[in-house]
């Protein structure tokens, strides 16, 4: 296997960082925020809405798919570039 390059890096970089963003950063700010802790708006028995989440889940769920994307984008261009002479690890096997 080559070194990471530029690309390489880029694309783990930006990956982890939209899945963190939306996993981890989001989800401590929710927490400091305070309750409610539902991801949907909690309602009164009157139906008028008590409480609403600080950030949308769907703008959570954005970030994680985002960073799944750039992943399955940087898949891609890893299947299309060819790999540089020389790096293949394949030895001769000797037929018995």
């Amino acid at each position: 296997m080559t070194q990471p390059d530029i690309i390489d890096r880029a694309a783990m970089a930006l990956s982890a960082g939209l899945m963190l963003t939306g996993i981890v950063v989001l989800g401590v700010i929710e927490i400091l925020a305070g309750q409610p802790y539902s991801p949907v708006p909690i309602t009164n028995d009157a139906g008028e809405v008590v409480a609403t989440p600080l950030f949308d889940p769907t703008l959570r769920t954005a970030f994680v798919l985002a960073g799944i994307g750039v992943l399955g984008l940087y898949a891609a261009y890893r299947l299309v570039t060819p790999m540089p002479e020389g790096t293949a690890d394949r030895t001769g096997v000797t037929a018995d």
